[in-house]
């Protein structure tokens, strides 16, 4: 017996049925006509009669739809020959890429208001077929782009003086109306991204946990640092001034969405909900690679301000195909601070632009990172078939699109180094090759790689069969020796996709030197035994100057969200080694303090007054206390 799940989506172009099986492989057309009915018998039945408009297509045709208050009359036709059981998602999807299955309208959210007065127009691309996605975009214009900027300029004034238990109110209802988005954003996520279904459910889960991690970072409150030294008026020689000090939002932020994270990364990812939860209001130039996802989010978030009565211009999202919106984001005199994950060249790019501008501001860039991964010779020799299969394993994770994916791996010369290359060679060509998210990636990847094997002394040592499908990676191991690595520059630098760099150096001297000549970076990994690395502290301290997180026995591959993480790095991984992008941390980019000195007790903000009111963790006369002053 079959069981599935059904939704449908209607509006006057198509009338489209999704459905999701247990099981989807289909012996024949016959059990799929037969389900299709058992379907269309359980559809809700529209109490007054409507008219669906005929759809025809290329392809396939779903005939004129009735629906009558006593009964249900269907006609269906599917060319079967188009009807793609795609295994990767376990849904079925009516191939012909003209069959619109929601209601976007290609138009930028100024504020609470969808607008589309620009003229420059594009498209999303669906790397996995190959072909554009039918919604039409329209770039933000300088119009809307300034409108945005005074909205949130406006709605600053009132968002950075509500309480916290208000602005977590209405993060919770963002991660409320994400969740009630459904299959349809997860459907637009995929063919935005080429990404499959389980990756989609996933990074929504993360996005809305981290929406609700950051609501209980605004109702608790300690991000404000509260600290309070009383006065001492008969100290001598000079009497002590009441000092008070707490943090508060500085402004408007622009969020520039990430290629490769079109949710967690992105509209409401952890710059968005960093920011609001610092009661700062958010401009996000979203990605044009996964506009369509975007706007889906956005008017989740727009809904959740409205139902909140947050004010207008708490959020925006505004449409780019290129660089020119976001030039003019970073420019504006009202914006305060910028959000971006991405390449080195582009944020390098913004945090110049910033540093250009008449009142300089901070640009909280996460980039590029190899992170390299040191294996030590007694933890290889005792667990290399294991690492190989680990490491094969994150090499290829989400095709190799994270930005933790270990690129660099660090080994001292011997018969086992040597069999481990051969190892995770044949491990890395058992994965089947997957989806990158964009043919302009895709090309990157491919055209890195061969930049990275014309440098001399490097060599394949495997890689898998390339795909015939259009787009997908041909993952690969390559290795160099250790002189050859030090002294070129050129091998160091990032391959954006499912590629490694093996290193064989002379010893671990030379190990430790190579690890001192790298940039910042994300992470570093130390796979060892605890009495092995204890002798060599040299390779500790380099490696820890390098990076932002240093990862025991494990892969650098999975950024967990708490307060303890740190997704940030010495330059280039990002522009500010002292921040992270991820975990209840993340706020502080977006807060900067302020000292009360010798103010009334009744004109104070409420974090600073004697009675605490909002009963929140304060530092008084350097002792933590939740106390009253009495």
């Amino acid at each position: 017996m079959y069981r599935f799940k059904i939704s449908c989506t209607r509006n006057i172009d198509s009338f489209f049925i999704k459905m999701r099986f247990t099981s989807y492989k289909f012996v024949s057309f016959i059990q799929f006509y037969y389900v299709t009915s058992l379907v269309i018998q359980h559809v809700f039945v529209w109490r007054k009669s409507i008219q669906i408009p005929k759809y025809v297509g290329r392809h396939c045709t779903a005939f004129q739809t009735v629906l009558g208050k006593a009964n249900f009359r269907v006609g269906l036709h599917f060319c079967f020959k188009k009807i793609a059981f795609a295994q990767f998602t376990d849904k079925i999807y009516l191939r012909d890429s003209t069959i619109r299955t929601m209601q976007l309208t290609g138009k930028n959210q100024v504020g609470n208001t969808l607008k589309a007065e620009g003229h420059v127009k594009f498209r999303t691309f669906n790397p996995k077929l190959n072909t554009e996605n039918e919604t039409i975009f329209t770039e933000a214009s300088n119009v809307e782009i300034n409108e945005a900027v005074a909205l949130a300029q406006e709605a600053f004034g009132e968002f950075r003086g509500m309480s916290g238990e208000r602005k977590a109110t209405f993060l919770e209802a963002i991660a409320e109306e994400m969740e009630a988005l459904g299959d349809e954003l997860i459907t637009v996520y995929m063919s935005e991204s080429g990404l499959p279904n389980d990756r989609a459910l996933a990074e929504r889960l993360r996005t809305v946990s981290t929406l609700r991690m950051f609501a209980e970072v605004a109702r608790e409150g300690s991000w404000v640092e509260a600290r309070i030294d009383t006065a001492m008026p008969d100290r001598t020689p000079k009497p002590k001034p009441d000092l008070r000090k707490m943090n508060i939002g500085i402004g408007p932020i622009v969020v520039f969405g990430a290629s490769n994270f079109p949710l967690a990364y992105s509209t409401a990812g952890g710059d968005t909900a960093s920011a609001l939860a610092a009661g700062c209001p958010v401009i996000v130039k979203g990605h044009p690679m996964h506009a369509g996802t975007s706007e889906l989010v956005a008017a989740a978030i727009i809904r959740a301000a409205e139902k909140t009565g947050m004010p207008n211009g708490v959020f925006s999202n505004l449409n780019s195909r290129g660089t020119e919106v976001g030039v003019d984001l970073v420019k504006h005199p009202d914006v305060k601070g910028v959000g971006f994950t991405g390449s080195i060249r582009g944020g390098r790019a913004l945090l110049d632009l910033a540093a250009k501008r008449k009142e300089p501001i901070p640009v909280f860039a996460e980039m590029g990172s190899v992170n390299p991964v040191v294996l030590m010779p007694n933890y290889l020799r005792e667990n290399l078939h294991s690492i190989a299969e680990q490491y094969a394993e994150s090499i290829t994770l989400g095709t190799g699109q994270f930005c933790t994916n270990p690129g660099l791996i660090l080994g001292v010369k011997s018969d086992e180094l040597t069999e481990f290359m051969e190892v995770l060679g044949i491990e890395i060509t058992r994965k089947k090759p997957t989806c990158m998210l964009h043919p302009t990636i895709a090309n990157n990847f491919e055209s890195g790689k061969l930049k990275l094997l014309q440098q001399d002394g490097t060599k394949i040592v495997n890689h898998s069969i390339k795909s015939d499908e259009p787009n997908y990676a041909q993952q690969g191991i390559a290795t160099v020796d250790g002189t050859l690595f030090y002294q070129n520059p050129t091998l160091h630098e990032e391959i954006f996709g499912p590629f490694s760099l093996v290193v064989q150096c002379d010893d671990l001297d030379q190990l430790a030197r190579i690890i001192e000549e790298l940039e910042g970076q994300l992470t570093g990994t130390l796979l060892t035994e605890e009495a092995e690395i204890s002798e060599h502290p040299e390779i500790v301290r380099a490696l820890q100057d390098r990076v932002g997180r240093m990862i025991f026995n494990s892969v650098p591959t999975g950024v967990e969200v708490c307060p303890s993480m740190i997704h940030g790095g010495p330059y280039p991984a990002s522009t500010d080694s002292r921040f992270t992008a991820v975990g209840s941390d993340s706020i502080q980019r977006w807060i900067r303090p302020v000292s009360y000195q010798n103010w009334p007790d009744e004109l104070l903000p409420d974090e600073l007054k004697n009675g605490n009111p909002l009963k929140i963790s304060r530092k008084v006369n350097n002792f933590d206390t939740r106390e009253a002053l009495n």
